[in-house]
């Protein structure tokens, strides 16, 4: 089991945000969580990755409790995908990646020539090894998240958090950047990402994670999760679900925009 949550609870100061969160994630899994702004799935992110450890309950990774694990077996467990990313400096595209292969250095110990291959490998395996001796500021948005991918993949974790990684992006580069992750999920990886797209779940996710008032409202297959009713029950707007090419693929349509 990848992630393994039991009776979460986190608040900021008196204020609530997540309810006696339980859901278990599986290896190989790519889980698309839904819900509205402020309703606590970037909290629930940070809970995971331990960036929140105030929290009640139980978050384990990989069998093993997140609270008993440092910061460096925290990394070769976990990775993480923020949803933009400014980088400080105008750092090559390889040694933007080789920064996460850090994860068995000691202090004060510099990446060799099996981390900077190890860097090369996770370009290639994303696909834009091409593009390694550029500089980072000076390629596109999706080429810069497709990095940020390629990253995490070098860092060695099992499991990745990625928060709403499609969403400066156009429509080409999300395509490519959610098709990407879904290959991933294939080989072998777990990825849990948030996004505000039913449609996006139903292309391309395992499992949809339904957040509402800082509760898990829903958790099963995205056809199963993600009907006319609960969508309006959690953005308070009506749709159409409907299903295209032989119910391979569905979609919400706003019914106000068809009447």
């Amino acid at each position: 089991m990848s992630i393994h949550i039991d009776h979460l609870d986190f608040s900021y100061g008196k204020r609530q945000i997540l309810h006696d969160v339980c859901i278990d994630i599986p290896d190989a899994t790519l889980v698309n969580v839904l819900g509205p702004n402020g309703v606590g799935k970037s909290t629930l992110f940070r809970c995971i990755l331990g960036l929140n450890s105030t929290y009640t309950g139980t978050v384990s990774i990989n069998g093993k409790d997140l609270r008993h694990l440092s910061i460096k077996e925290r990394a070769r467990e976990i990775s993480y995908i923020p949803q933009s990313h400014a980088p400080v400096y105008d750092y090559e595209v390889l040694d933007v990646v080789l920064m996460s292969t850090g994860t068995d250095l000691g202090m004060l110990r510099t990446p060799g020539p099996r981390h900077r291959r190890r860097a090369y490998e996770a370009l290639e395996r994303i696909g834009i090894a091409h593009l390694a001796e550029r500089n980072y500021t000076q390629i596109s948005g999706g080429e810069q998240q497709l990095v940020l991918v390629a990253r995490a993949l070098a860092q060695d974790a099992k499991t990745i958090i990625m928060d709403e990684p499609t969403s400066a992006l156009d429509y080409g580069n999300t395509v490519r950047v959610l098709s990407c992750v879904k290959q991933l999920a294939r080989e072998g990886l777990s990825i849990v990402q948030s996004t505000h797209q039913p449609d996006q779940a139903f292309l391309y996710s395992d499992k949809t994670l339904v957040l509402h008032q800082g509760r898990v409202h829903a958790f099963g297959t995205p056809k199963d999760v993600i009907t006319n009713e609960l969508v309006s029950t959690i953005y308070n707007v009506n749709v159409e679900v409907n299903s295209l090419y032989g119910d391979k693929v569905r979609v919400c349509v706003p019914v106000q925009e068809i009447a």
